[in-house]
């Protein structure tokens, strides 16, 4: 189900509705990466703190562990309600930081194949070989007669020679 901007509003604090509005895809492709990168530490921060404190109020209101505060939690609606708004605009801005990185990649491969091309047409051809040197001069390679294998073994005696291997070999399996 969707988050509204009423509950985003009491579930967050000044700060962190400020994060979140910066982690929208406008606002946070207007960033400069420096930027970027501060907002989405900020943000994994805040997240974590979020995270801590619903599993702590869970384990207040199972009795696992003692109240922190003037009595134990009852709930943890509203800060599992944070986590997941901070979790969602932490995934905003990684999907962010994953498409500048992609298009860094892109233009860092253009760059090296622009370079790669200049150096190759800045380079002086080879000499051709003379054709006389060559091993396919004229009529292409010349191949070697094929020379007929003996075998050594006659045919009528490979079957049983098959056979004996096979029972060594079950004997040997059978120990």
């Amino acid at each position: 189900m969707a988050i509204t901007k009423k509950q985003e509003e009491r579930a967050l604090s000044a700060d962190e509705k400020e994060m979140v509005g910066m982690s929208a895809v406008r606002a946070s492709r207007s960033l400069t990466d420096a930027e970027l990168t501060r907002l989405v530490k900020r943000l994994r921060t805040k997240r974590d703190r979020a995270k801590t404190v619903a599993e702590r109020q869970r384990r207040e209101m199972r009795g696992k562990t003692r109240a922190r505060g003037a009595a134990p939690a009852k709930a943890d609606d509203g800060s599992q309600l944070k986590l997941t708004i901070l979790s969602a605009a932490l995934t905003r801005l990684d999907t962010e930081t994953g498409r500048r990185g992609k298009v860094k990649a892109k233009e860092a491969l253009v760059a090296s194949a622009k370079k790669a091309l200049a150096l190759k047409e800045k380079a002086k051809p080879a000499k051709a070989k003379s054709k006389t040197a060559s091993k396919t001069a004229k009529g292409g390679l010349r191949g070697k007669a094929r020379i007929a294998v003996e075998k050594h073994v006659p045919g009528s005696v490979r079957g049983s020679v098959r056979k004996q291997g096979a029972r060594a070999q079950a004997k040997r399996d059978a120990r």
